[in-house]
């Protein structure tokens, strides 16, 4: 772990999973030039002055055409209405739940933010979680930040739609939060996945959460809680999620293999995980010196071996926050690490890419 200040020379043994990280193809990734290129009409011409070949007395007076502001690019997929309306499911009681469109769209797909893939193959990301608490944190972290750092967000929030929509007009990539035994959600409403809890009862909470917003990619699991691990209790929710098109990320220490990572890749799901708290109290370098250190295991090279892929996770506080944006404007040499969104370190194994052939166009940058 990054946050742990342990030695380098340990960090291959533990990162051989982000290693495996193959990256739900370039696809996902996406090609620039299809995600930045929405420009459409055609550009008037541009009439600088007019010279009349004779002196006249009344002359014409041409005026310059302004050139149209081209919007910035916003790395998003851009579908059919129609096929965006398709990929909601409105229940009986008028709750919005995301789902696969009839032709094969995957809300994680469609929602994921798209980046070059001509950059450097070894990939760098960034992760702010529980977003929300505070709206001035909030806030500095969708318009500060790189569009690249993607955002997880309580789902709790107040008014969590227009901030999810904000996050996504200034580039980032958004997730929501998924409350596991902590009963400090319950004071927004929103009640947490419990051990104790029936299974259909704890489904009926992760569509709660479902409901709260538009337009995210998955769902974070960042819980120190056993429930985190437990197959009965994580199956029906990992299941669920599989089925409507969604992501999970999870942010877990312990080593091997994870309970969650083995339903995701039996049920066909997307998954990324890091290991790698950057603000971790107990760290000894604090962010700046943990994202650095990051960076440089990142950036290694041998022959033979594939290039690394890591993100990192940062609560929302002004010193992480500081932080990321000190390293983003010293990061002189960007010819050998990419920062890319949270979808360039995911793992999509056979089941998830039998899923994602469904609609071949998924598979297309």
């Amino acid at each position: 772990m990054a946050a742990s200040g342990k030695s380098a020379a340990r960090r291959p043994g533990r990162r051989g999973l982000v290693g495996a990280y193959v990256l739900v193809l370039a696809l996902i990734a996406g090609a620039a030039g299809l995600a930045f290129g929405d420009f459409k009409g055609k550009t008037p011409e541009i009439i600088d002055k007019a010279t009349a070949a004779e002196p006249s007395p009344t002359p014409d007076v041409v005026q310059s055409l302004p050139l149209p502001v081209r919007p910035p690019p916003s790395g998003f997929r851009s579908l059919p209405p129609a096929e965006l309306a398709e990929m909601i499911e409105t229940t009986s009681d008028g709750a919005r739940l995301p789902r696969i469109s009839s032709t094969g769209w995957m809300p994680w797909i469609v929602n994921s933010r798209r980046f070059d893939t001509a950059g450097p193959p070894a990939r760098i990301g960034l992760l702010v979680i529980n977003l929300g608490v505070d709206e001035g944190a909030m806030r500095r972290a969708i318009e500060d930040l790189p569009a690249e750092v993607s955002l997880a967000f309580l789902p709790g929030t107040p008014d969590l739609p227009r901030w999810l929509g904000r996050a996504r007009e200034f580039g980032h990539e958004s997730y929501l939060m998924l409350p596991i035994d902590d009963s400090g959600t319950a004071e927004r409403g929103i009640r947490p996945i419990e051990g104790a809890a029936e299974a259909a009862e704890n489904l009926r909470r992760l569509r709660v959460v479902l409901s709260r917003g538009e337009g995210y990619v998955g769902l974070v699991i960042s819980s120190p809680a056993a429930i985190a691990q437990a197959d009965d209790v994580m199956r029906p929710l990992v299941k669920e999620l599989s089925e409507r098109g969604l992501a999970v990320v999870e942010v877990n220490q312990a080593p091997g293999a994870a309970a969650v990572q083995r339903l995701t890749e039996e049920l066909g799901t997307g998954y990324a995980r890091s290991a790698d708290v950057l603000d971790y109290k107990l760290a000894g370098d604090g962010v700046a010196g943990n994202l650095d250190r990051l960076t440089a295991w990142v950036a290694e090279t041998a022959p033979g071996r594939a290039p690394r892929h890591a993100f990192g996770v940062i609560q929302p506080g002004d010193e992480a926050i500081g932080a990321v944006l000190g390293w983003h404007r010293r990061r002189e040499d960007r010819s050998t690490v990419s920062l890319v969104p949270l979808i360039g370190h995911f793992e999509c194994r056979d089941a998830c890419m039998s899923r994602m052939r469904a609609q071949p166009a998924q598979l297309r940058p």
